[in-house]
C-alpha cells in the first residue's frame, strides 16, 4: 500500500511524552483521559472519488488537568500482542506529527480534531476500500494519557454512480417498456470509473403525482455493471434503479426517468 509516511502506533507522540506505546489490541488507560463522541466526516462513511478528498475527524477529551493533544489513526489487521509491527495497513492524519487542533470548552474538556487527506493518485488503491478500525489517543496537560486501539470502525468507500433510462417514450399502455442503466464506481488504481458487476439492484417505480417509489423487481448487473429489464407500461410515472451499497461502495439511487403512458 502506498503511503506518505510510516506510522508506528503513536510512536512520535508517545516518545515526546516520555512513555512507551501501548499494545495495539489493548484499551489502555493511564491518567483516565475520557474519550467520547469520535466521528469521521460528521459520522458518515468516508467516500472518495477519483480525486483527493480531505475530511475531518473530531472527538471529545476530558481530564482534570485539561487536554493538550490527541491523535486519530485508521488501521486494519489482526489483533495481537503488537499487530502494528506486523502489517503496513495504517493511515495517519495530516497533523499526526504535530499537535491536533484542540479547543477547550472548559478547564477539563476539549474538542480535538485532525484532518485526513485521501489521494487516489498516490495513497489509495482499490484494495484499501472496506472497513477500518479507528485508534484514538488523548494526552492530558499533566502528560497522562489514554489510548483506545479499537475505539470504533469506519468504512472507506469508492464513490458510486447509477444511471437509468426507460424507453420508448412516450409508450402505449400495455406495451413493453425497457429500463436500462449502469452501475459504476471509482477505480483508485486507474483513476476513472468502471462497471460494478454481479450486484443486485432494485428497479423502482413512482406514479406521477406521488412521492414514494415502489420496488418492482431486482436485477443483477452484468460483468460490466450494465442493467436491463422489461416491464409492462401501465401508467405515467418515473423509473429508477436503487443500489443498496456494499462495505466497499456506498448506496446510490439513479435519477428517475419519466415515461408518458398513452
Amino acid at each position: 500500500m502506498r503511503k506518505r509516511a510510516t506510522f508506528a502506533v503513536f510512536a512520535a507522540a508517545t516518545a515526546l511524552a516520555g512513555f512507551a506505546a501501548p499494545a495495539a489490541d489493548a484499551e489502555v488507560t493511564e491518567g483516565d483521559v475520557v474519550i467520547s463522541d469520535v466521528a469521521f466526516d460528521g459520522g458518515k462513511n468516508i467516500v472518495v472519488d477519483v480525486y483527493d478528498k480531505t475530511i475531518t475527524v473530531s472527538g471529545t477529551f476530558t481530564h482534570p488537568s485539561g487536554i493538550q493533544d490527541a491523535d486519530f489513526v485508521l488501521w486494519r489487521g489482526p489483533d495481537g500482542a503488537n499487530p502494528y509491527e506486523t502489517y503496513d495497513d495504517r493511515i495517519v492524519s495530516n497533523e499526526y506529527y504535530v499537535h491536533a487542533d484542540c479547543v477547550a470548552s472548559s478547564a477539563t474538556t476539549s474538542t480535538c480534531s485532525q484532518t485526513f487527506t485521501f489521494e487516489p493518485d498516490w495513497t489509495l488503491t482499490n484494495a484499501d476500500a472496506g472497513t477500518w478500525k479507528v485508534s484514538v489517543q488523548g494526552v492530558a496537560n499533566d502528560d497522562s494519557w489514554t489510548h483506545l486501539a479499537s475505539y470504533t470502525t469506519t468504512r472507506l468507500q469508492r464513490h458510486s454512480k447509477l444511471t437509468a433510462n426507460a424507453s420508448p417514450e412516450p409508450i402505449a399502455k400495455g406495451a413493453s417498456l425497457t429500463v436500462s442503466g449502469k452501475l459504476t464506481r471509482a477505480n483508485w488504481d486507474t483513476l476513472d470509473y468502471r462497471g460494478y458487476g454481479s450486484q443486485q439492484v432494485k428497479l423502482q417505480f413512482r406514479k406521477a403525482g406521488t412521492s414514494t417509489y415502489t420496488t418492482v423487481k431486482t436485477v443483477n448487473t452484468s460483468s460490466t455493471g450494465d442493467l436491463k429489464t422489461t416491464v409492462t407500461a401501465s401508467e405515467d410515472g418515473y423509473w429508477r434503479w436503487n443500489f443498496a451499497g456494499t462495505s466497499t461502495t456506498p448506496a446510490v439511487k439513479a435519477t428517475g426517468d419519466f415515461v408518458d403512458v398513452q
